[in-house]
């Protein structure tokens, strides 16, 4: 098979099993405290994860360089087994993690395989290890410890602020020109009204059932069900570059500077990430949903902003972090809250199993991967 169209389909491959891996990452708070179930869920991650993966086509370039040229020693050749053995390790972990629902990071399998093809291809004089523990290895791990201490601090502020206005919605009234509050014993308050006459607030259809008024309700669910976009987007904006930084590590390199193909190369990496992401995502959106702690929806948008807000802040440094590490964090902080019985000990030491095999495994299958194309290619 021709080079630059095997690199091609590997990214397209990683894309797509980077999907059924993290795209629970962002909406198992919804499952998990109930708000919605799995399959509305997955697809309003699935739909911010690829618009936060085309956008980092424009915002993420820090974090392109840094998996394309900054691990690797700028005087030395790249062979052309490299970028698909890297790829074929990282798919393979990161598509076997998925299909028994453990959390794994892509990130660090994509790191693992790295190291352990570069090692392969160039020994340890040809990294770049300054690079890959700096800007790689010690954001890795030190976020963990970074979310959980983040979703401590931040869910009682949340929690002091939603009991406030626990049972309080906004409503748009469209017949009546009006914005009115409603409370949680079903009081009614107008916030704002058109006097003369003119087009409606808006046109929609009546949720506000239990108040007698129509319009749409717009509360701390909703809130939850926008930090959940949020966090979906930081995924995707942070997962993509790295997985289309592969086509600058492979024999697509001389052809990157072309606008068109850089524009490609992401759509293409977002859609293959969107396909993932709602054709496999069940089975790891059960985990954190289910299996780790119990949440209301308070809890689950403490553990989303905590995620989302640290994901977007490494991403615009360039310093590559683990959505899944960040995510699962959060959400054993949020559980730690409440009681170390509340958290179930047993997936938490699957989870932690994971994240220490991710790397030495995908390296493992990178060198074989590497070796098996170096005599094919």
């Amino acid at each position: 098979m021709d080079l630059p169209l095997l690199t091609l389909l590997l990214v397209l491959a990683l894309a797509f099993a980077n999907g059924t891996n993290d795209v629970s990452k962002a909406i198992a708070t919804l499952v998990g405290s109930g708000v919605t179930n799995s399959r509305k869920a997955i697809a309003w991650g699935t739909f911010w994860t690829m618009v936060g993966a085309a956008a980092s086509a424009f915002v993420a370039t820090a974090m392109v360089k840094t998996f394309s040229t900054g691990l690797i020693r700028p005087d030395e050749t790249v062979p052309p087994a490299l970028a698909p053995g890297v790829l074929s390790g990282t798919v393979l972990w990161v598509l076997l993690a998925s299909r028994v629902g453990l959390p794994v990071s892509t990130t660090h399998a994509l790191t693992g395989s790295l190291v352990g093809a570069g090692l392969l291809a160039y020994g340890r004089e040809g990294l770049v290890w300054e690079t890959v523990l700096n800007k790689i290895v010690l954001p890795l791990l030190l976020s963990p410890f970074l979310s959980l201490g983040v979703a401590c601090f931040l869910h009682p502020l949340l929690r002091l602020i939603a009991n406030r206005w626990e049972g309080l919605c906004v409503c748009v009234m469209p017949h009546h020109r009006a914005l009115v509050t409603i409370d949680g014993q079903g009081y009614t308050r107008t916030l704002y009204q058109v006097s003369g006459p003119g087009i409606p607030v808006v046109s929609v259809p009546s949720q506000c059932d239990r108040a007698g008024l129509s319009g749409p309700a717009f509360g701390v669910d909703s809130i939850h069900w926008l930090s959940s976009g949020l966090t979906s987007l930081a995924r995707g904006t942070n997962d993509a570059p790295k997985i289309a930084a592969m086509l600058l590590l492979g024999s697509l390199h001389a052809m990157w500077p072309s606008p068109t193909l850089q524009m490609l190369a992401f759509a293409g990496v977002a859609a293959a990430m969107g396909a993932g992401s709602y054709c496999g995502g069940q089975r790891v959106t059960e985990v954190l949903a289910e299996r780790v702690t119990t949440m209301n929806h308070v809890e689950g948008l403490s553990a989303n902003l905590t995620t989302s807000s640290l994901v977007l802040l490494s991403g615009s440094l360039g310093l590559p972090v683990s959505t899944t590490h960040l995510c699962g964090s959060a959400i054993i902080g949020i559980g730690l809250l409440r009681g170390k019985a509340s958290v179930h000990w047993a997936t938490v030491r699957d989870m932690v199993l994971a994240w220490i095999v991710t790397a030495p495994v995908s390296a493992t299958l990178a060198c074989l991967a590497y070796f098996l194309f170096s005599r094919t290619l």
